[in-house]
């Protein structure tokens, strides 16, 4: 057994944000209150840990409102849903909570000032996410325009005519090219509105500017979180481009690459606003395991952000 010598370091902030950590408190909640089971449309947030978690207390995910019973409550995921989601509910006399974190909603009700303004709408974000599908689907189709890439927003030709230009973005993007993008459209079209307040929620840039930090002490780096996690995979982008010479997405402990961090032995870990610290946990105590380690955490910010919970999953108070 190999006992020579690493350094961890933790980036500080990392794991849950406010709006994740309140999404599962909502399925937690709903079944203390209703009972098993609960349904919930799609994965709550994106780490697969959490939702087998919320499974063995008897949450049940689905695809669709189809594959609900009509006499059971269903929540709608952290990620936000289009306006025919909780219409389609009501069709259907569902009982329905909405989960969807307050900062995608704030994005969506962006969307919906700009279209009263008369606004043709750019959305800068990533095809096929949920947060993408939920945000466009707030108008009628052909409302909004998707901008991935740098380069189209170079290409892209407004098509409404007489209407002047706003942007929005999603939630979860990297921090620097979502810059770059924007710079290109405000070069472009110098009228173009942006939001009042940016749209890449705090937790995302926070967990990005954490892990540049990182990145020049480490010659190794671990990201805990899911493939299908945006913020999750932007963190190992960032880290890459920040120079680490070596950068991994791991779901698990189980998952570390050890040969290829043979050589590293400065090693960052951070992790997705949807990883819990059990995971962090998990993978630390996977190097304790292996090598003489110390733990350093190198806290860049401090959140304190809190969310209210839906007034029906408040607690009681007795009279």
């Amino acid at each position: 057994m190999d006992k020579s010598k690493r350094t961890l370091l933790l980036a500080a902030p990392r794991g849950f944000c406010a709006g994740v950590d309140r999404a599962i408190q909502i399925v937690e909640r709903a079944l203390e209150k209703y009972g098993a089971p609960v349904y919930v449309r799609h994965e709550i947030v994106h780490n697969r840990f959490v939702v087998e978690s919320l499974e063995k207390k008897g949450a049940v995910f689905v695809d669709e409102l189809a594959d609900i019973p009509k006499d059971v409550p269903v929540i709608f995921s952290a990620h936000g849903v289009a306006k025919s989601v909780p219409a389609e509910a009501e069709n259907r006399k569902m009982f329905y909570i909405d989960a969807t974190c307050p900062l995608v909603s704030k994005v969506h009700r962006e969307a919906e000032r700009h279209e009263r303004d008369n606004h043709e709408i750019i959305l800068i974000g990533h095809r096929g996410h949920p947060e993408v599908i939920g945000t466009m689907g707030q108008l009628a189709e052909g409302q909004i325009t998707l901008v991935e890439t740098a380069e189209e927003a170079r290409a892209f030709t407004p098509t409404q005519s007489g209407k002047s230009l706003a942007y929005l973005t999603q939630t979860t993007l990297s921090v620097d090219e979502t810059r770059e993008i924007v710079g290109i459209l405000k070069n472009r079209f110098p009228a173009i509105e942006g939001p009042k307040k940016e749209d890449i929620c705090y937790a995302t840039t926070n967990r990005q500017a954490a892990v540049k930090i990182l990145a020049k002490r480490c010659d190794g780096m671990l990201v805990i979180g899911a493939p299908n996690s945006s913020n999750s995979m932007r963190l190992v982008e960032v880290a890459e481009k920040a120079g680490c010479e070596k950068v991994a997405l791991v779901q698990r402990a189980s998952d570390i690459p050890w040969s290829t961090l043979k050589e590293a032995h400065t090693i960052g870990i951070t992790a997705g606003a949807s990883a819990p610290e059990t995971l962090v946990e998990e993978v630390v105590d996977a190097f304790l395991q292996r090598f003489d380690i110390t733990v350093e955490e190198i806290v860049t910010n401090q959140e304190q952000v809190v969310f209210k919970m839906p007034k029906i999953l408040e607690p009681e108070v007795a009279e």
